[in-house]
This record gives C-alpha cells, structure tokens and sequence, in this order.
C-alpha cells in the first residue's frame, strides 16, 4: 500500500508539472526519475516481521533482507530489529521464532564497516551499547528462538545467532568472531554467550584467532545443534518449531526461564531452587489438568497456554 501511495504520488509530482509536449530531454529525465523512485519503492524492508499461518499458527518468522551488504547490522536495522521484538513481547499467541536470511549465502555479515567508518568513537562505543542490548532483549524472550543460518554468520550476525536458543546450520554456514583482526572484541554479547555455550577454552580459541569454523565443526563443538544439506536449514528448523508447538506453552516457556536463569546462578542448590519455582507455577494450570486428562483418554492434549 506505502509503495502504491507513493508511486501515485510520483505520478501526481509527473502530471501536475507541465513540460513542453517537444521536449524529448525533459521526458527522459521524468522517465528517469520515476525509474529510480520505483527502484526505491521496490527495495524489500531490511527486517521483516511476519506470523505464519495455520497449520503453523504461533510460530513466527523475523528475516533480515539487506541483499546489498549481506544482512550488515546499521543503525537502521538495529531499530528495526529492537521494534520486531517489541512485537513479539507483546503478542501472547506467539510460541517460536524463527530468525532466517531471505539473502543467498549470508545469515548476516555483522557490523556495517562503511557505516562505521563514518562514526567517531563515542558513535561506535553507543553502537555497540545498543546492539548488545538489543541481542539481550532478544534472548530474555520467554519463547524458543532458532537461528537458521544458510552461509556466514560473521561477527555481529553470530551474536545475534548466539542469543538465539538454537541454531541450524546448512552446509554451507561459515561461522566466526573476526573481531581481534579489527583490533577490537566481539561487543555484542560474544565474549560471554560463546564460552557459555562451546566453553572457555575453546571460546578463547575462537575469538583470539578469528578462525572460521564450517557447520559440520560447529555441531561438534556445541555451537550448532543441527548441520543439514545446503538449502535445507529452514525445514528442519521449522520442523523442529513445530514440534515445540505441539508442547504445552507454559512448560515450554517456564523450562526456559529454569534452565536460563538456572545456569547464571553460582552453585547447583540455588539452580535447583530456580526449577522449583518455575515448577511450582505450572501446578495450577489449565494446561496441566488438560493434560493429565488427555492422557487417560488416549487423545492429543488442547492447550490453551492457561
């Protein structure tokens, strides 16, 4: 609708300034400028927000679509992303989401470089204070989030992956922190999601190298849970939200909470105090009673997330 408006716009702006009917110069450059405005128009938004339908109702799906720059995180989608989460903080219907590339052969490339050559130190130091909040916000998301990684997955894009609960890779996935080469660190979360995921050790080696590691090496190490032939990440992960939905979605969101909140904790009685609590809250719930009787009526359970 805002591209018609706009072009009926350009239409009216093309209409309303008479050129002399003789005037071939002055048609090529209306031809020209509209040509342009509708290339403009036509670019696809860089974050895209949208909520699959039945039979896949609750699963949702947030793509980055910056072809030009493979997926490269500027300011502009940095707040496009913090407002796709808002959204999704806020719709009670949603179970899972899934984070994809509609770009061939990149997740997301990190940091935008040609921005960021432009920005004084203070814009850089504000950048990258606002992109590790934003990759903590997406992780306090009380739903699973899957991270579908087709191609690279460098910097900025594997921290936003690393806020994701899982990752599913193609084939092809290239995954690395190359920021020592830039003689900075990983500043969006991956100095500390890293080593909490793969361990210390072999964090340490990542981030001090730079080194790349392939999909097939990324599920040995714990980095990925799934390598997949080329092409064919988004089904899996998509099977695998699927399967999360048919679960009932308080469990699901309270064995979240327990195992997050759990392993930042010191020692394992006060992680346990943590499941007991999360557990405690599921005793008086619709779904639970629903659930019991499901069982003793050998039919699928209905849950209503109460």
């Amino acid at each position: 609708m805002r591209s018609q408006r706009g072009l009926l716009a350009i239409s009216g702006y093309l209409a309303g300034h008479h050129a002399p009917a003789a005037s071939v110069s002055t048609t090529g450059h209306h031809s020209l400028f509209f040509a342009r405005a509708f290339q403009i128009l036509a670019q696809p938004e860089p974050v895209r927000l949208q909520k699959l339908s039945a039979p896949d109702s609750g699963i949702l799906e947030l793509r980055l679509e910056r072809p030009e720059v493979k997926n490269a995180i500027n300011w502009d989608v940095m707040r496009r992303l913090r407002s796709a989460i808002e959204k999704i903080q806020a719709d009670a219907t949603a179970k899972v989401v899934l984070v994809a590339s509609s770009v061939p052969g990149a997740f997301c490339a990190g940091a935008d470089l040609k921005e960021r050559r432009l920005m004084s130190s203070s814009e850089v130091g504000e950048y990258a204070r606002s992109l590790r909040s934003t990759f903590s916000s997406f992780e306090a998301l009380p739903i699973p989030t899957i991270a579908v990684i087709e191609g690279a997955a460098l910097g900025g894009g594997l921290e936003l992956a690393l806020s994701c609960d899982l990752r599913i890779c193609g084939e092809n996935a290239e995954l690395g922190l190359p920021e020592t080469g830039l003689a900075i660190i990983p500043g969006a979360g991956g100095t500390q999601r890293l080593p909490r995921i793969v361990g210390v050790s072999r964090a340490k080696e990542l981030i001090f190298t730079g080194r790349r590691c392939d999909a097939a090496e990324a599920v040995i190490m714990g980095l990925a849970n799934y390598c997949v032939p080329a092409g064919e990440a988004y089904q899996k992960a998509l099977d695998i939200a699927r399967e999360i939905t048919q679960k009932g979605p308080l469990g699901i969101r309270m064995a979240k909470k327990a195992i997050n909140q759990g392993m930042e904790v010191v020692d394992m009685s006060s992680a346990l105090a943590v499941e007991g609590d999360c557990y405690e809250q599921l005793l008086h719930t619709q779904d639970r009673v629903e659930a019991l009787a499901a069982f003793a009526e050998k039919r699928k359970p209905v849950y209503t997330g109460k």
